[in-house]
């Protein structure tokens, strides 16, 4: 065997497997990068997530509030225009 031939044959050898090896390890570094990536952007959108359904049981509440205001309201009304309707002097009352 010629020079060229045996340098070649010592790269594939050795050459190729610790490429291939470093290469394996880069890209496992890579993916544990990505996990670790993705598991701080999930911490993060369950912490959202969590902000979010607080503030929408705060709105909630709020228009359970004004809903009984509306309607506590209303119901006072009728009573008030009931009782005027009522108390006119001079008149009947209307049934």
């Amino acid at each position: 065997m010629n020079g060229f031939t045996i340098f070649m044959l010592a790269v594939v050898v050795i050459g190729l497997p610790v490429t291939l090896g470093i290469g394996s390890e880069m890209f496992k570094r890579w993916l544990r990068h990505k996990e670790t990536l993705a598991a701080a952007l999930n911490a993060q959108t369950a912490e959202k997530a969590a902000q979010y359904a607080a503030q929408t049981e705060r709105l909630e509440e709020r228009v359970r509030v004004l809903e009984r205001i509306v309607t506590d309201r209303g119901a006072d009304l009728a009573r008030e225009i009931d009782s005027l309707r009522d108390t006119r002097p001079g008149r009947l009352p209307i049934n």
